[in-house]
């Protein structure tokens, strides 16, 4: 009998926040195509950049940059807006992860409603569809979500772990359980926030998990120890438990 080994989970970096810091201060140090560049090279499998309404962080110039200069996979979050809807479809990145966006919040608190915002969800995933571009709606662990986010042509899920990380009871058995439903809907299954050394290997262990797309932890961490360091230490406790 043989046996077929799980694929190698992704690691998606998030570099939003080098452009925090570089906004911080203005001018164009840290240079957040550099930190992508220095990312892939240390063994990152994809660039994740958000581009929010405000943009507080990503501008459109980093995102035109980043799909120039960056030869690996580039994930754009996004609002469902017509404006993210077209710069999308112009830019035509690798993929576009839409998430829910309230400009007083500091980062993405919970995932997006799909079930709630089908009608308005389901034409503008149809438009980034159609150009190619892989879809992914960032949401919730929870089956109403899931079957939504099947409904509205999404290819991929992406399940938010903030409450896993915050460490509220039920919300591992949550995400296998969402990993299991959204694998048998015939959907791509990835999972991210708020994940760091010590939290991740429980959610690198759901067989279902293909792409964890990890920022805030990793950019922090680098201060102490570099950029190369801390991604090759994260892909090591990924692949640590994935493998188990």
């Amino acid at each position: 009998m043989t046996t077929t080994s799980r694929p190698a989970i992704r690691l998606g970096v998030n570099i939003d926040h080098v452009a925090t810091v570089r906004n911080a201060r203005g001018g164009a140090h840290p240079d957040p195509v550099a930190a992508a560049l220095l990312a892939v090279q240390s063994g990152a499998d994809g660039i994740t950049a958000h581009l929010r309404e405000d943009r507080r962080h990503i501008r459109d110039a980093d995102l035109q940059r980043l799909h120039a200069e960056v030869e690996a996979p580039l994930n754009m979050e996004m609002a469902a807006t017509d404006e993210m809807v077209a710069l999308a479809c112009k830019l035509l990145p690798h993929a576009c992860c839409i998430v829910p966006e309230r400009r007083e919040e500091l980062t993405t608190e919970g995932g997006l409603d799909v079930a709630g915002q089908l009608a308005v969800l389901k034409p503008r995933v149809q438009a980034l569809a159609e150009k190619g571009i892989r879809v992914s709606l960032f949401i919730d662990p929870a089956p109403a979500q899931i079957e939504a986010a099947a409904a509205a042509g999404a290819q991929v899920v992406e399940l938010h772990t903030g409450a896993y990380a915050e460490g509220r009871a039920g919300e591992l058995e949550r995400l296998r359980a969402a990993a299991t439903q959204a694998a048998a809907a015939g959907l791509e299954v990835h999972a991210g926030h708020g994940l760091t050394y010590e939290n991740v290997g429980l959610v690198a262990a759901l067989p279902e998990i293909m792409e964890l797309n990890i920022g805030h932890f990793l950019i922090g961490q680098a201060i102490f120890d570099g950029l190369p360091t801390v991604i090759q230490t994260m892909k090591r406790h990924i692949q640590t438990a994935s493998a188990r």
